[in-house]
């Protein structure tokens, strides 16, 4: 019934998804998507100044705001080196990841080129290999508010993220298997299945403070009990 219910709210509106968040205007297939910012205060940025803060200075001592582990930026990066042909990017290939990005972002994606040639992977320095997005601020806070409540929950098999994908400063990282979970993508209008790494990065932070600072948020981790 979660999957359902998320499939029925887009990026922002009746569909019963986060309020305030970012749309972007229909494409053909093969064509540009374009980038439209999500408006509205942040329900979770709310959230977090609310209920969050107060719960971290309780329960770890940290009653000076600045001292207390903050949300920075979201990165969203998509690896294209295994579609290279003869040395170039398919221009199909390039198309969907930015398009998607795009979508789900509401912010234009950057090319990301090798820097170091490696010969058994036919790849040459300056190629195109990537394509990264960086959100701070509102577009950061609606993104996470729609991957919680709206991605997550259309994951197959979902089991909850894992817990242990926390760095030594606290970032968190997760890995998708394609793009389709997001509502913002119609997979009927793509031309191939792609993953992402989505990077949360903290400062001021660690990984249990951010652990819980994303538990209070609703982000699904699996549980302790279930493998």
């Amino acid at each position: 019934m979660a999957k359902d219910q998320a499939g029925k709210g887009g990026g922002g509106g009746k569909g019963g998804g986060p309020k305030g968040a970012g749309t972007h205007k229909g494409a053909k297939k093969g064509e540009a998507v374009e980038a439209v910012a999500p408006v509205g205060v942040p329900r979770l940025k709310q959230m977090y100044d609310e209920q969050v803060r107060p719960k971290v200075a309780e329960k770890f001592g940290l009653s000076n705001r600045m001292a207390q582990p903050r949300l920075e930026k979201i990165t969203i990066n998509v690896n294209m080196g295994r579609h290279l042909d003869g040395g170039k990017l398919p221009a199909n290939i390039k198309q969907t990841v930015t398009n998607t990005i795009t979508a789900i972002s509401a912010q234009k994606p950057i090319l990301i080129q090798s820097k170091k040639s490696v010969s058994n992977f036919k790849l040459r320095a300056g190629m195109d290999s990537a394509s990264m997005v960086t959100m701070r601020r509102q577009r950061m806070w609606h993104f996470l508010d729609r991957f919680i409540h709206l991605a997550t929950p259309r994951i197959k098999d979902f089991r909850g993220l894992p817990a242990k994908a926390f760095d030594r400063q606290g970032n968190f990282s997760v890995g998708l298997n394609e793009q389709g979970v997001f509502p913002e993508i119609n997979m009927a209008e793509v031309d191939f299945t792609h993953g992402m790494n989505i990077n949360f990065v903290f400062s001021n932070s660690t990984p249990e403070l951010s652990r819980f600072v994303l538990e209070q948020l609703g982000m699904p981790f699996q549980k302790a009990d279930e493998k």
